[in-house]
C-alpha cells in the first residue's frame, strides 16, 4: 500500500523532488538556475553514466527532455533549449546500444520542433544538432524512421528569402547542410526510405542549384584577403557544390537517372540553357563527381533531353549541345560504350531537323515569313554547335571508334548515285545542299587531327567513293569542304598549314617539312586510289567557280601527297598531272576566266617547285628554276606571287604564251629519265578516263571530258607545234559509246561467269585438255611475234637506224639465246 502510494505522489505531485523518477532528477540537474551559465557538467556526467548504465530509461529521458523542450519553446526560454539540445547531442553520441531507436524518435522530434520554428536561431539550433546526430553510425538499424519533413523543410531553408542578408545566409547554409545531413544519413541505410526517389530528388538537387546560382552574389560580399578563408566556408554557393558532389558520387547505376532529371527540369524552368554558363558548371560537376562507368547514363540522358527540345527555340537547343559537348569531352575519357553512334546520330538528326526550320521558317512545318529571318540566324548558330560538339568529342576517341564515326557519318551525305536518290525541286535541292555542307563540315571536323599509320584504314574504299564523288559537284563550297576532308587525313605529320600559302620559295628547307619514307601500307594504298585521286584532283582543276581557297587546297593536297605518300611512281605521276593541269590553262578548251588560267599556271609553277627540291635532282630544279625567272621577267601574271593576293595582277590576254614560259614534257622526262625515274612514263601525258560519276553528277563538261580523251595526240606536249585535229563528237557517237559501254560490260560478266562456272564443274581431264591447247596455240602466237619484232627486214645499209639516227648493228634473236633455267618461260 505505501509502495503504490509512493507512485502515485511521484506522478501527481510533481513539486516533490524527492518522490520523483530518479531520470527526472538527473535530467532536471543538468539545467541550471541562469540559462546563461551553461550546462552543468558534472550532472551531465551523471545523467550519460546512468543512461549507459540503464539503457532502457533512454526512451524515457529523451521523451521528458523532448516534453521540457517543448515547453521552454512555448516559454521563449531559449536559453534553457539550447542546454537541452546540447545534452541530447551528448547523450546520442555516448549511447549506440539497442535502445537507442526510441531515443532518436525524441530526438528527431525535437529537432523538428525547431525547425518549425519562426526564429532563425532555433532553426540553426535544430540543424545542427541534426547534423551531429546523422554523423553517429548507428549499431541498430531503424525500420520505420521517416526523414520526408526533414527533406522538405532543409530544402525550403535552402531558398531562404529573409530581409537581413546575413541571416539569409546562415538559414540556407543551415539548409544546405540539413540535406547533406538527410543524404549521409540515408544513402547507406537499406532499411531507410529511399532518398533517391524521385520525390526527394526533386526537391534536394533543385534547392542545392538555387544556391549554386548565387555564386557572383557571394563572390561580390566577399572580405579582404586575410579574411577570405574564415568566409569561404560560410558561402552557400560552395556549400552546396560539396553536397552535390557527395550526393551524386554516392549514386549507384540505378539513381543516376533520378539524380540528373531535376538538373534538366531546374534549367528548363529556370531558362538556364540560353547564357549556357551555369549548365556547363553544372554538368561538369555531375561528371567528375559520379563514378565514370556511368558517364554514359547522364549522355544519353542530355540526348533524350536534346530530342525532347526538339520544337524548343535555337538558343535552347544549342545550349543543350554545348553542355553535351563539355559532358561528352569528360565521359571519353571514362567508359563511354554504345552511346558513342547513338550520340553522333541524334545530333546528325538534329542537324536535319534544323535545316528544315531553316526551309520553312517554323517548328511545325508552315511557313512563316515574319519571323523566318530571326530564326534562321539562330538555327545557324545551333548547326555551327552542334558541328563543334561532333568533333570535340570526336576528338577524344580511340582511332578505330573513330574511324566508324566517320563511315557513319558519309553514310548520312546525300549524293547522286543510283542507290542514294535525292530529292528533287527546289526544296529538295536546297535541302540537299545543306545537309551535305552540313555533313562535310561535321566530317572535317572529325577528321581534323585524325592520325593513323595506315591509310588503307583511315580511308577505305567504301568511304574515299563516296567522298571523292562529292568532289564532283558543281558547287564550291561543297568542292573545298572535299578537298580540306582528303587533306585532313592525309596529314599525318602536321605539315599542312605550312603549305597555306603557295609561294616559289627558292629554298623550302625554311619550312622546316616532317618527312618519313613511305611505308609498305601506304605504297599498296597509292596502287589502288591514286588515279581516282588524281583524276579528281584534275577535274577539280578545270572548275570555273574555283577561288582562292580551292587554288590554296588542291596546292596543299598535291604537297601533302608528295610528302606523306610518294614513291618514284607516285612523283612522277605528280609531275604528269601537274603538266596537264599547265595544258588545261595554255589550250583553254573549258573556256575558263582570266583568274582561272593564271592561277593554274601559278598552282603548277609552285608545286613543281617544291617538287623539283624534293626529288633533289639538279637538272630538273635547274630547269624549274629558268621557267620561274623568265615569268618574273616576262610573265608574274602567271607566278603565285601575282595571282594568289588580295588583288591579283593579272594580264589581259594570255593566248600565244611562248614556250620559254612554260613547262616542258621533254625536258622533264629527260632530266628525271636521267637519274633513274620512268621517262617512258614521263613521256606519257596524263588523261583522266570517264566514270559513271561523271554522268550521275551534275557536271556539264561530260562531252568535253570524252573529248579530251580521243584528243590524246594533240596534248603530248606544250612545245608541240602541230596538233592532229580532234575527232569530231556528236550527240550520237556520244550515246552509242555509253551504250555500246554497257553491253561490253555485260557481256564481259557473263562471259567470266561461264568461265568459273566451267572451272568448278568440268572433269580435270578437260580441264587439262583445253590448258594444253591454249597454251600450244600462245606458244605458236608468240613464235610469230618474236619472228617479227626481233627479225626486222635488212635495211639497204645493212644497219638498224635508231630513233635518234645512231647506226646500231644486228641484234642475235631472243629465241637463239642462251638463258639461265629460271628465265624459261
Amino acid at each position: 500500500m505505501a509502495g503504490w502510494h509512493h507512485r502515485l505522489d511521484g506522478r501527481v505531485c510533481g513539486c516533490c523532488g524527492a518522490l520523483r523518477p530518479r531520470y527526472k532528477r538527473l535530467v532536471d540537474n543538468i539545467f541550471p538556475e541562469d540559462p546563461e551559465d551553461g550546462l552543468v557538467k558534472t550532472n551531465m556526467e551523471k545523467l550519460t553514466f546512468y543512461a549507459l548504465s540503464a539503457p532502457e530509461k533512454l526512451d524515457r529521458i529523451g521523451a521528458y527532455l523532448s516534453e521540457r523542450l517543448i515547453r521552454d519553446v512555448g516559454r521563449h526560454r531559449y536559453g534553457y533549449v539550447c542546454i537541452a539540445m546540447e545534452a541530447l547531442d551528448q547523450l546520442l553520441m555516448a549511447c549506440h546500444c539497442q535502445s537507442i531507436n526510441l531515443f532518436v524518435e525524441s530526438f528527431l522530434k525535437m529537432v523538428a520542433k525547431l525547425l518549425e520554428s519562426e526564429k532563425p536561431n532555433l532553426q540553426i539550433l535544430g540543424t545542427n544538432s541534426f547534423v551531429k546526430f546523422a554523423n553517429i553510425e548507428e549499431d541498430t538499424p531503424s525500420y520505420h524512421r521517416s526523414y520526408d519533413f526533414f527533406v522538405s523543410r532543409f530544402s525550403e531553408m535552402c531558398h531562404s528569402s529573409h530581409e537581413d542578408l546575413e541571416i539569409k545566409t546562415k538559414i540556407r547554409m543551415s539548409g544546405i547542410k540539413g540535406l547533406q545531413g538527410v543524404v549521409r544519413k540515408t544513402v547507406n541505410d537499406e532499411l531507410q526510405a529511399n532518398i533517391w526517389d524521385p520525390q526527394h530528388m526533386d526537391k534536394i538537387v533543385p534547392s542545392l542549384l538555387f544556391n549554386l546560382q548565387h555564386v557572383e552574389e557571394a563572390e561580390s560580399r566577399s572580405p579582404s584577403p586575410l579574411q577570405a578563408p574564415e568566409k569561404e566556408k560560410e558561402n552557400p554557393a560552395e556549400l552546396a557544390e560539396r553536397c552535390l558532389r557527395e550526393l551524386l558520387g554516392r549514386a549507384a547505376f540505378g539513381n543516376i537517372k533520378n539524380a540528373i532529371k531535376p538538373v534538366l527540369i531546374h534549367l528548363d524552368n529556370h531558362s538556364l540553357w540560353e547564357p549556357k554558363v551555369f549548365a556547363i558548371r553544372c554538368f561538369k560537376i555531375i561528371m567528375y563527381s559520379i563514378q565514370p562507368q556511368h558517364s554514359h547514363l547522364v549522355i544519353q540522358q542530355l540526348l533524350s533531353h536534346l530530342d525532347a527540345n526538339s520544337r524548343s527555340a535555337a538558343t535552347v537547343r544549342a545550349g543543350i549541345v554545348e553542355v553535351l559537348s563539355e559532358a561528352a569531352v569528360i565521359a571519353a575519357t571514362g567508359s563511354v560504350g554504345p552511346t558513342v553512334l547513338e550520340m553522333f546520330n541524334t545530333l546528325l538528326r538534329q542537324l536535319r531537323l534544323s535545316i528544315d526550320y531553316v526551309l520553312t521558317g517554323s517548328y511545325d512545318g508552315a511557313i512563316s515569313l515574319g519571323t523566318k529571318i530571326i530564326k534562321e540566324h539562330e538555327e545557324r548558330m545551333f548547326q555551327e554547335a552542334v558541328i563543334k560538339t561532333i568533333g570535340s568529342f570526336a576528338s577524344t576517341l580511340p582511332t578505330y571508334q573513330r574511324s566508324e564515326v566517320i563511315l557513319f557519318i558519309m553514310s548520312k551525305v546525300p549524293l547522286p548515285s543510283l542507290h542514294h536518290p535525292m530529292e528533287t525541286g527546289r526544296t529538295g535541292e536546297n535541302r540537299n545542299r545543306l545537309t551535305q555542307i552540313m555533313l562535310l563540315k561535321s566530317l572535317l571536323q572529325v577528321s581534323t587531327g585524325f592520325q593513323s599509320n595506315n591509310m588503307m584504314s583511315a580511308l577505305p574504299s567504301n568511304f574515299l567513293d563516296r567522298l571523292l564523288s562529292t568532289a564532283l559537284m558543281e558547287d564550291a563550297e561543297i568542292r573545298l569542304f572535299v578537298l580540306e576532308i582528303l587533306i585532313s587525313f592525309i596529314d599525318r605529320h602536321g605539315n599542312r598549314h605550312k603549305f597555306s600559302t603557295i609561294s616559289t620559295l627558292s629554298d623550302i628547307s625554311v619550312l622546316k617539312l616532317k618527312v618519313d619514307k613511305c611505308s609498305r601500307q601506304d605504297t599498296i594504298f597509292m596502287k589502288k586510289h591514286s588515279q581516282q585521286l588524281y583524276r579528281h584532283i584534275y577535274l577539280s582543276c578545270k572548275e570555273e567557280t574555283n577561288i582562292h581557297k580551292h587554288y590554296e587546297a588542291l596546292y596543299g593536297l598535291l604537297a601533302l601527297i608528295s610528302i606523306e605518300l610518294a614513291n618514284e611512281e607516285v612523283v612522277v605521276d605528280l609531275i604528269r598531272l601537274v603538266l596537264a593541269v599547265q595544258d588545261v590553262a595554255q589550250v583553254n578548251e573549258e573556256n575558263l576566266p582570266i583568274y582561272n588560267r593564271c592561277a593554274l599556271y601559278a598552282l603548277g609553277a609552285a608545286y613543281l617547285n617544291l617538287i623539283s627540291q624534293l626529288t633533289t635532282v639538279p637538272a630538273f630544279c635547274q630547269h624549274i628554276h629558268e621557267v620561274i625567272e623568265t615569268r618574273k621577267k616576262e610573265a608574274p601574271y602567271m607566278l603565285p606571287e601575282d595571282v594568289f593576293v588580295e588583288r591579283p595582277r593579272l594580264t589581259h590576254n594570255l593566248d600565244g604564251v611562248v614556250i620559254e614560259l612554260l613547262f616542258r614534257q621533254s625536258k622533264i622526262s629527260e632530266v628525271l629519265g636521267g637519274s633513274g625515274y620512268n621517262a617512258d612514263r614521263l613521256c606519257v601525258p596524263y588523261i583522266p578516263q570517264l566514270t559513271d560519276e561523271d554522268r550521275l553528277s551534275k557536271r556539264k563538261s561530260i562531252g568535253e571530258t570524252i573529248s579530251l580523251q580521243v584528243e590524246v595526240e594533240s596534248r603530248n606536249s606544250p612545245e608541240k607545234e602541230e596538233r592532229v585535229p580532234a575527232e569530231e563528237i556528236t550527240y550520237e557517237t556520244l550515246k552509242k559509246a555509253i551504250v555500246d559501254s554497257v553491253a561490253v560490260e555485260e557481256q564481259e560478266r557473263e562471259r567470266r561467269r561461264q568461265v568459273v562456272e566451267k572451272f568448278q564443274k568440268a572433269p580435270f581431264e578437260e580441264i587439262a585438255a583445253h590448258c594444253g591447247a591454249r597454251a600450244s596455240l600462245l606458244q605458236s602466237k608468240l613464235n610469230q611475234i618474236f619472228e617479227i619484232t626481233i627479225r626486222p627486214p635488212p635495211s639497204p645499209s645493212g644497219t638498224i637506224t635508231a630513233a635518234y639516227g645512231q647506226p646500231q648493228n644486228h641484234s642475235i634473236p631472243v629465241y637463239e639465246m642462251k638463258f639461265p633455267d629460271l628465265c624459261v618461260y
